[in-house]
C-alpha cells in the first residue's frame, strides 16, 4: 500500500474534511511536486526524443531510398552509430537516450545489410547478433531505457529460433516439445540476468525486469495453450501450467516478491486452466452450449478474483511500496 493511499484510508475512517486533508498531506510531504520530478519528466522527454529519432532516421532512408547509393546509405548508418556511441561515452547526463538511439541504429544497420547481401541467415540469427553485439552497450549505459528494448531483441530472437526450428511454422505438437523447452530457457536466463541479484552488475531496474518476465509469460502461455488444439494435448500444455506456477511461487516469496512480475504469471496460469476447462466442456460437456459458456465465465471471474486476492494479500503482508518501483 502507498503512503499517500494509506493517508487517504486514515483521513477517511477519521471524518477529515477538505482542509484538514490538504494540512495532512502538507504535513506528510505530499501536498506539492514530488521530489526529482522536474528531472524525471526531462528524462523521459528525452529518451522518448531519442526513439523519434531513431524511427525517423529509417524512415528517413527509406523515403530516400533511390536517391543514396550503396556505400551512403552504409556510411550514414555507420555514422549514426559511431556518433551516438561516442556521444554515449563522452556525454553522461545523456548516455541513457544516445545509448537507446545507438541500439536502434544498430538495429537498421543490420537490417539493411541484411536486405542488401541476401546472405541467407535466418532471421533469429541477425537478432541474435544484434543482442550480442550491444550487450556491452547495454552493461555500459546501465540503464532500463536500453536493457528494455534489448530484452525485446534478445527475446525475439529466441522466438524467431524456436520458429525456425519448427519447420520454419508457428506450431505446437509434441515432437517440438525439446525446441520449445529450449526457448523458454532462454527466455528464463533472460529473466535472471534482469534479477535484483544481478543489478549491481547489469544496473537494470525494474521495467527491465519486467519486460523479460512479460515477454516470458505469454510465450509460456501462448505455447502451452497451443498445447490443447491437437488431438492429443500436447506436453507443452502441462509443463507450461509447472513453469507458470513455480514462477508464481517463486515471485511470491519475500525475498522475490514482484507484483508486476506475479500478476503476469497468474494471468497466464488462470488462461492455461481455463483454456483446458473449455477443451474438456466441448468434448465431454454434453449439449448445452449456453450452460458450458456460463460455467466458464463463472470459473474465469473466480480464478481472477482469486487471484487479485491472493496478490493484495502478499503485498499488505510485505509491505511493498508501489511509489518506490
Amino acid at each position: 500500500m502507498t503512503q499517500r493511499l494509506a493517508l487517504l484510508q486514515l483521513a477517511q475512517a477519521h471524518g477529515l474534511d477538505a482542509d484538514a486533508r490538504t494540512r495532512l498531506m502538507t504535513l506528510a510531504g505530499l501536498a506539492g511536486e514530488p521530489p526529482g520530478a522536474a528531472r524525471s519528466l526531462w528524462r523521459a522527454v528525452a529518451l522518448l526524443a531519442a526513439g523519434l529519432v531513431g524511427l525517423g532516421l529509417v524512415i528517413w532512408v527509406a523515403a530516400n531510398w533511390d536517391d543514396l547509393g550503396r556505400a551512403g546509405r552504409f556510411w550514414l548508418l555507420q555514422g549514426v552509430v559511431v556518433a551516438m556511441g561516442l556521444g554515449a561515452c563522452l556525454r553522461p547526463a545523456l548516455r541513457a537516450p544516445l545509448g537507446l538511439l545507438t541500439l536502434l541504429a544498430v538495429g537498421a544497420l543490420f537490417a539493411y545489410f541484411g536486405q542488401t547481401y541476401q546472405t541467407g541467415a535466418d532471421a533469429w540469427q541477425l537478432f541474435a547478433l544484434w543482442a550480442a553485439l550491444t550487450l556491452p552497450l547495454a552493461f555500459g549505459v546501465r540503464h532500463d531505457a536500453v536493457w528494455a528494448p534489448w530484452a525485446l531483441v534478445a527475446a525475439t530472437g529466441v522466438s524467431l529460433w524456436v520458429q525456425t526450428h519448427t519447420g520454419h511454422q508457428w506450431r505446437v505438437l509434441p515432437d517440438d516439445l525439446r525446441v520449445h523447452a529450449l526457448g523458454w530457457a532462454g527466455l528464463g536466463v533472460l529473466c535472471l540476468l534482469f534479477s535484483p541479484a544481478w543489478a549491481r552488475w547489469t544496473g537494470a531496474g525494474p521495467w527491465a525486469r519486467r519486460t523479460a518476465l512479460t515477454l516470458a509469460t505469454v510465450a509460456i502461455t501462448l505455447t502451452a495453450i497451443g498445447g490443447l488444439f491437437p488431438k492429443d494435448i500436447a506436453p507443452h500444455y502441462p509443463l507450461g501450467l509447472v513453469l507458470l506456477a513455480l514462477a508464481g511461487a517463486w515471485l511470491s516469496r519475500p525475498a522475490h516478491f514482484e507484483v508486476f512480475g506475479l500478476s503476469a504469471a497468474a494471468m497466464g496460469l488462470n488462461a492455461l486452466v481455463v483454456g483446458g476447462l473449455v477443451r474438456v466442456l466441448f468434448e465431454h460437456g454434453g449439449r448445452d452450449p449456453i450452460g458450458r459458456l456460463m460455467l466458464i465465465g463463472l470459473v474465469s471471474a473466480a480464478l481472477l478474483a482469486l487471484s487479485v486476492k491472493w496478490i493484495l494479500r502478499l503485498v499488505r503482508e510485505h509491505g511493498v511500496q508501489e511509489d518506490a518501483a
